[in-house]
């Protein structure tokens, strides 16, 4: 089974940050800092199918869950605190259920434990109509999006995700 990456920063307490939906482990990399300042061993972790991790057709929070756990064995960290944003939080949640012991501290931002129904897909539509092998440059994804997508924000921060898959080939970093 592959390990999720992970940037680590600091020493001292195990803390896992846990991003979310279409977000990596370095949107969190400032306040990472500020957490390994204050003295914790602060893992910024790249969930299945985000960032620099690896892709798999099949994703639940069940999933996502064991892939912590395997992570932390594999690091050999015995009990962590946990922050989970969004789609992280709902991920950190499941763990926390189902592996108390391994669970020192959680915090849960802007998610709760309840259903949502599919509210992302103006999003994923807008990404699916990006034309990447005609794309030279991150404006040019930009401007395909704002047709799609008027808020900048939401547009530069997915635009986070496109990187260089070789010399003239962009790529987007989620599955």
């Amino acid at each position: 089974m592959p390990i999720n990456h992970s940037i680590i920063l600091g020493e001292g307490e195990p803390l896992c940050i846990l991003h979310g939906f279409l977000g990596m482990s370095d949107n969190w990399k400032s306040l990472g800092n500020k957490y390994a300042e204050a003295g914790f061993e602060v893992h910024l972790i790249d969930q299945r199918n985000h960032g620099k991790s690896f892709w798999s057709d099949s994703f639940n929070y069940k999933e996502m869950s064991g892939d912590l756990k395997y992570y932390l064995e594999h690091y050999k960290i015995k009990e962590t605190a946990l922050i989970g944003h969004s789609m992280g939080g709902k991920t950190a949640m499941e763990f926390a259920c189902n592996n108390p012991e391994l669970t020192s501290k959680l915090i849960v931002a802007d998610i709760a434990p309840r259903y949502y129904p599919p509210h992302h897909t103006q999003i994923l539509n807008a990404l699916e109509q990006l034309k990447l092998s005609e794309l030279t440059s991150r404006n040019e994804a930009d401007t395909q999006l704002k047709a799609y997508i008027s808020d900048q924000g939401i547009r530069q921060f997915l635009l986070k995700n496109l990187f260089w898959k070789e010399k003239k080939e962009l790529a987007l970093r989620f599955n």
